[in-house]
């Protein structure tokens, strides 16, 4: 879970090595403006260590900050996070309470205590159907927006409680209802319009996803913003509290210096359905 700390100096060498790929991947001029993050095994993990579930989530949010700041880092001026799936309401109730406590600390922690949101200037949104929130969550919520309305350098969006489904839903009645009211006409229907209205309307395209813990697919995340041909889809095999900037800092690189040679020679066997065409790509 933790970033290796095996001899003196090791954090200086690990901040060093950061900064090094960051300017790399700056200079490359071609950094992902907009990075999506399926952040999947944390349960898995918590079994495998012979640990609480609860601790699980804990050293996935720890992963999460690591991928995040090395993302900023780099130039990304938006992340999009799966933090807590509508689904995710039919587990047990002692885990639904633990990822709401877990995610009303998280919040407060990068918006007050830590120095992320501060230092890359980062607006947070929270997206989803926030009816479905606890009360108490939803002012934490609230608060985090309030507080980092005006930061204009990078954008955070939380994914919570989300679906891709319930997102495109909701673009479409929004532009129903804009039709109806005249603000819309018919004719203006289009990809476009589903597109603004979408919780991540006000977003870059999407122009890399990555999904740790070995599965294949999307689990009803960004669904449309996806769809795109030019969108790089990693998967990769270790479970996310064991992602860190080592595998972030690979991936970047990869799709700065990469991205063109490896569209042009991708096989078409290599395409899936689920992924409306999109190049899988696994890697351990």
């Amino acid at each position: 879970m933790a970033e290796s700390n095996g001899f003196p100096g090791s954090s200086q060498v690990l901040t060093f090595c950061k900064n090094l790929f960051s300017r790399v991947i700056k200079a490359s001029d071609n950094v992902p403006q907009h990075v999506g993050l399926i952040m999947d095994g944390n349960r898995r993990w918590a079994k495998l260590k012979h640990v609480e579930i609860k601790e699980g989530h804990n050293a996935g949010f720890h992963s999460m900050s690591r991928a995040l700041e090395l993302c900023y880092e780099a130039g990304v001026s938006t992340a999009t996070v799966f933090a807590f799936s509508i689904e995710n309401f039919k587990r047990s109730s002692a885990e639904v309470d633990s990822l709401m406590n877990l995610a009303r600390s998280g919040i407060k922690q990068v918006v007050q205590n830590g120095e992320m949101a501060q230092k890359f200037g980062i607006k947070i949104n929270v997206i989803g159907d926030r009816k479905l929130l606890p009360q108490d969550v939803l002012r934490e919520v609230e608060a985090a927006e309030t507080i980092t309305k005006d930061n204009k350098r990078a954008v955070l969006n939380i994914c919570f409680p989300y679906t891709g489904r319930d997102e495109l839903l909701h673009s479409i009645k929004e532009v129903v209802q804009a039709t109806q009211i005249g603000d819309m006409r018919g004719s203006d229907i289009n990809e476009a319009a589903i597109d603004r209205h979408l919780y991540t309307g006000g977003s870059p395209p999407v122009d890399l996803l990555i999904r740790t813990s070995g599965v294949t697919r999307l689990s009803d995340f960004l669904i449309w913003q996806v769809s795109r041909r030019d969108v790089v889809i990693e998967f990769l095999d270790c479970l996310w509290p064991d992602f860190g900037s080592r595998q972030m800092a690979w991936i970047l690189l990869k799709f700065a210096f990469s991205k063109s040679y490896a569209t042009a020679e991708t096989d078409p066997e290599d395409y899936d359905v689920e992924t409306r065409g999109q190049p899988l790509k696994k890697n351990v």
